[in-house]
């Protein structure tokens, strides 16, 4: 087996996050994206070392016997989806089993599953669920007209329309057309990202499960001064087309180089800076920027697992630090029963809507303490009017834990730790630290947060052995 060449062979197995492992012959395998267990497929070789490769998929000579006819017209152009063509049941079956294959690798869980994986639970909702899409402006073919959608599979820069997204409520699509026929008519450029010129970014849009509240942010540079109050007018022309309700239209301005949605400045158009989302009987105010769980019904199913998993803390006894705590949705699931709550998250803006939330709850027993949790820690050790934690919650970003932060959350030695993870990798990495420090896991399972996608949340209880 050499670079370049191509080699057919059947997929053994995909573990997280899609990785396909061919098996070419007795001695070769290589590792191939966007394939299905029991596939035969003819592969480009592009690395290889020791018998092991790394290739990208040519063709699918042969279907996998559980592959069904994938229900997205866009699926195999999207990058967005993985497991489109696999009925719902065979996905969680192909996660649940990436998932545990991960968990027995760390020493001293080989044996998790003797009652302490509980497996995977379904999203209630596994179509139309995503709250959030971020589309970008560009086009379908190098000097094509303009588009606006997402990455093609496999391209940084070419764009296809995803306006019937399956994962995607329907009035994304509605808002998504309308978009592109209004800027095509206006004959506005898109921000080319070699070139660093253009005017048109990104548009985000968010809409709330529950209140039906949908917030558009339309993303420029200032390269151009194009008056957007037209576009919010035609916006909020489509309300008879919609099954929710505009209630927030935001100009962004970003001038970054990077080809992300940040903000160097922003004006809102129509409405408020926020919709409203409503979860477990709470209300949370949802900015343009805030972190949310992209599956309000997945997330709502993922928060009451936690709880159950933290069980009894004492009712109004307990102090309960939550790191890593984002807007602080769990944190404030956990103030009615307890007597504090400390949240610690490093970015500003979701500190802010973290207390904004807790005041519109009615919640007077959560801080919220901006910054890296490693100092942040510290700080709180060298406050004496600040409580030791007798529960922790962890819901770190993908990479995990800092090895040292990790450690200080080790020494506090609280009987019970509650770690949400969605990267499972990490979650072993530092499950194995934990597990050298005498802690055991006690139950674990995952949740299918990201419907038809490689992604999963994973839960894990800690519990004190030593």
């Amino acid at each position: 087996m050499k670079r370049g060449e191509t080699v057919t062979g059947t997929v053994e197995r995909v573990d997280y996050p899609g990785k396909g492992i061919v098996r070419i012959d007795e001695d070769n395998t290589v590792m191939v994206k966007n394939v299905l267990p029991g596939q035969k497929v003819k592969v480009r070789v592009k690395k290889v070392h020791g018998g092991r490769g790394e290739g990208s998929l040519i063709e699918v000579i042969q279907k996998a016997s559980n592959e069904i006819q994938a229900p997205c017209p866009h699926f195999g152009s999207c990058g967005g989806c993985t497991y489109m063509n696999l009925s719902y049941d065979e996905q969680l079956k192909l996660k649940g089993e990436q998932m545990l294959r991960i968990l027995k690798q760390v020493p001293g869980l080989e044996d998790i599953d003797d009652g302490r994986w509980e497996g995977i639970l379904g999203s209630p909702a596994y179509s139309a669920y995503r709250n959030k899409m971020e589309y970008t402006f560009g086009d379908e073919y190098k000097d094509g007209p303009l588009a606006l959608g997402l990455h093609k599979r496999g391209s940084f820069y070419d764009v296809t329309g995803v306006d019937e997204c399956y994962i995607c409520d329907r009035d994304y699509g509605v808002i998504l057309r309308e978009t592109l026929v209004f800027f095509q008519k206006k004959g506005l450029n898109y921000y080319h990202r070699m070139r660093h010129e253009g005017y048109l970014r990104h548009l985000l849009a968010r809409k709330a499960c529950h209140t039906g509240e949908i917030m558009v942010a339309i993303v420029t540079t200032t390269q151009d001064s194009y008056d957007m109050n037209e576009y919010k007018d035609m916006l909020l022309g489509l309300d008879d087309r919609l099954d929710g309700r505009i209630a927030s239209v935001i100009h962004t301005y970003n001038d970054s180089l990077a080809d992300v949605v940040r903000s160097d400045r922003s004006e809102v158009l129509y409405g408020h800076d926020h919709i409203t989302e409503k979860l477990l009987g709470m209300e949370f105010h949802i900015s343009e920027f805030s972190f949310f769980q992209t599956n309000t019904k997945g997330a709502e199913l993922l928060y009451q697992t936690a709880r159950d998993y933290i069980g009894d803390i004492g009712q109004g006894k307990s102090v309960v630090y939550d790191l890593y705590s984002g807007t602080g949705t769990i944190a404030q699931m956990m103030a009615p029963v307890a007597k504090r709550v400390i949240g610690v998250e490093i970015v500003e803006e979701a500190v802010e809507a973290a207390r904004g939330n807790a005041e519109l709850n009615g919640l007077d027993n959560c801080e919220f303490i901006a910054g890296d949790v490693l100092k942040v820690l510290d700080d709180i050790d060298a406050d004496p009017g600040l409580q030791a934690p007798d529960f922790i919650i962890l819901d770190p970003p993908r990479d995990g834990i800092h090895p040292k932060a990790l450690r200080k959350i080790i020494d506090y030695g609280v009987d019970r730790l509650i770690y949400i993870s969605c990267k499972p990798t990490s979650l072993a990495r530092d499950l194995e630290v934990f597990l050298s420090h005498g802690y055991r896991v006690d139950r674990v399972t995952a949740i299918d947060q990201f419907s038809f996608t490689s992604h999963c949340e994973c839960i894990a209880r800690l519990i004190k052995i030593l």
